[in-house]
């Protein structure tokens, strides 16, 4: 059985050891969140704050932060989920095979919310200005609600069957709100927004009501990209293992979720208000724009209620653990979401949503003697037209056919896959004007941009290199050119100083210098980038006790100073931070190993980048299913 409320999920982390009391007075502005990140980068308990200043509840972080942390939350449910999931990929296996689909009989009753008279959120009641003040990052332009449930239903349809329950978030105070107003920052492609258009249709105001806290199950459910036809409220209950208590009051709109923490009623207003500035998990501010504001009515909680939050930047964060958690659940759905596709991987490092890498189908033409992407286009233009896979920038998407062992998830070895592969005048597809995610800034307007489909089918077309020779001298403002992986170079250029639409000349020279380069073809990705050494520096390497405590990376052209490594006589595993053609985790290795290599090899191994080192040092390889670019 699931956990019926949050301080059931808290008691029982803390019986546990998975999660720390701490007592001592902490900062809500600014504080709070670098403790978050900190504790998520060391893989810490979750940490429940009991003395918030200038705030009377307690706050609780990094409640999400590991994956066995997730696994151990839902232990008892996952087994149904993933019965009920793997049924609707495959209805007719399904039926095939009832025996296999038992399992999921249990889960399916706590699919049903149920109505309930009692409901703990309504014991109290407290005002808006009470509620904790969370600044995440020194330019936001204000405190913010960083893990809110926002619930509304469909004016033309009332009822929990229509409704939605998404993550937006939610600006409690600063710009021009006032005390009875927040801002409701919700992304274009978002149920809430179809159900305020109705709203608007009808000349109503939208009623919303906005929970913190309950069941670890509902933060889950409102972040997944469910399938039409499966509501949060039902994906709720199936995770967290019990129907979802819902409570119906004449005092307000809406429902409420009777066991959450606390709840925020109000309406939409029909006027905008500006919101933000956002330090986003994208990695850097979202700006000051227009959004819609909620007229706050009533602040309701429960008594002992505890406020859950987290921090969000530069990937990887807590949302990367929700992200993998997501695609462990969903990955059986892609096939019947997209037909033609069989796997899907966002990447974090981006930001999720921007870059999309896919492995599909290559069937359309199978007559042709020279194989190229058909089909793989059509699937890509499904996944740039519906769910969340709407909001990508760049799909990148190459036939399984290809190379039946690849995973979109490998992300070093799908980029070599399809480098090797790539017809650069045949392959690119640009869409111009199109809706974008609200967080991306690089397109004419909020909401609007360009995308591109990157597909890739056939015969490998070219060897890449792991080394750069006879670089010619590049034009005024480039240099520092580094391999940040198999055939990409990342170079630092100029600073862009034109307007959106206007060419830069300069780029146009740097094609032009390049273009009678020998290694050309070897490099057919060329980054260009405001600092190179960022871009293309190595990841993490692990050393054994036995390694030397300090060392000098060396690959032919590129160096980097000496790595301090601890002076600590533990048992490993040590880390240092390096700078290498290829990033990820290493394994240092004797140099006796007859399995290392001293050089680059000309064709290194599908899953293994293998890097250089100095002759007195251990030699290395990176495997490439922990590499990131």
């Amino acid at each position: 059985m699931g956990y019926r409320n949050l301080q059931e999920c808290v008691a029982d982390l803390e019986k546990v050891g998975q999660l720390r009391r701490i007592d001592v007075p902490v900062d809500p502005n600014l504080e709070l969140a670098h403790i978050q990140r900190r504790a998520f980068r060391s893989k810490s308990p979750a940490l429940l704050f009991t003395r918030v200043k200038g705030c009377s509840f307690p706050m609780l972080a990094n409640l999400f932060g590991t994956k066995e942390r997730l696994h151990y939350i839902f232990r008892d449910s996952l087994a149904g989920v993933e019965a009920v999931l793997a049924a609707k990929a495959d209805p007719a296996a399904a039926l095939k095979h009832p025996l296999r689909s038992l399992r999921a009989l249990p889960a399916l009753p706590h699919m049903l919310p149920r109505r309930t008279s009692k409901a703990p959120v309504l014991e109290n009641r407290c005002a808006l200005s009470d509620l904790p003040r969370l600044v995440g990052w020194p330019m936001d332009g204000g405190p913010f609600i960083t893990l809110p449930l926002v619930y509304s239903e469909d004016p033309a349809r009332p009822g929990p069957d229509a409704s939605n329950l998404g993550m937006y978030r939610v600006q409690l105070a600063g710009n021009d709100y006032a005390a009875d107003e927040v801002g409701l920052h919700y992304q274009i492609h978002r149920g809430i927004g179809v159900h305020h258009a109705e709203a608007l249709k009808r000349g109503q105001s939208l009623p919303v009501n906005i929970f913190v806290g309950g069941p670890p199950a509902f933060t889950v459910a409102a972040v997944m990209p469910l399938p039409e036809g499966l509501s949060e409220l039902r994906f709720a209950g199936l995770l967290g293992g019990c129907r979802a208590a819902m409570h119906y009051s004449r005092r307000l709109p809406l429902p409420v979720l009777a066991e959450a923490d606390f709840c925020i009623s109000g309406h939409i207003l029909p006027h905008l208000k500006p919101e933000g500035p956002f330090g986003d998990h994208v990695g850097y501010y979202s700006l000051k724009h227009d959004f819609p504001v909620l007229q706050v009515e009533a602040v309701h909680h429960r008594t002992g209620a505890i406020w859950p939050y987290t921090a969000v930047g530069r990937p990887p964060q807590e949302d990367t653990v929700f992200g993998d958690f997501i695609h462990e659940l969903t990955g059986a759905l892609v096939p019947q979401v997209f037909q033609g596709v069989r796997e899907v991987h966002a990447v974090d490092a981006a930001g999720v949503h921007p870059l999309l890498l896919a492995l599909g189908s290559e069937r359309y033409t199978p007559y042709e003697a020279q194989r190229r992407p058909r089909e793989l286009l059509t699937a890509a233009l499904h996944m740039l037209g519906t769910t969340q896979t709407a909001l990508a920038k760049y799909v990148l998407v190459a036939a399984h056919e290809d190379a039946p062992g690849l995973q979109a998830r490998d992300v070093v070895a799908f980029f070599r896959h399809l480098l090797e592969r790539t017809d650069f005048e045949r392959d690119l597809h640009f869409i111009t004007r199109s809706t974008t995610d609200t967080l991306d800034y690089t397109g004419f307007a909020l909401n609007e941009g360009s995308k591109l489909i990157w597909a890739s089918a056939g015969e490998k077309r070219r060897e890449l290199a792991l080394e750069v020779h006879d670089l010619p001298s590049l034009p005024e403002g480039f240099g520092d050119a580094r391999c940040a992986g198999p055939g990409i170079l990342v170079l630092r250029g100029p600073r862009h100083e034109l307007g959106r639409n206007e060419t830069d000349p300069r780029m146009e020279e740097l094609a032009a210098c390049l273009a009678h380069w020998p290694q050309r073809d070897a490099f057919p990705l060329v980054a260009v980038v405001d600092d190179a050494a960022y871009e293309a520096d190595g990841s993490f390497q692990t050393l054994p006790p036995s390694a030397p405590r300090t060392s000098t990376i060396s690959s032919g052209w590129l160096s980097a100073a000496p790595i301090p490594l601890p002076t600590s006589t533990a048992p490993g595993p040590w880390s240092a931070r390096g700078t290498g053609p290829a990033k990820g985790r290493c394994c240092w290795m004797p140099a006796s190993s007859p399995s290392m290599l001293p050089r680059w090899r000309k064709t290194p191994p599908f899953n293994a980048v293998w890097m250089p080192w100095p002759r007195r040092a251990a030699r290395c390889t990176a495997l490439s299913n922990k590499d990131r670019l």
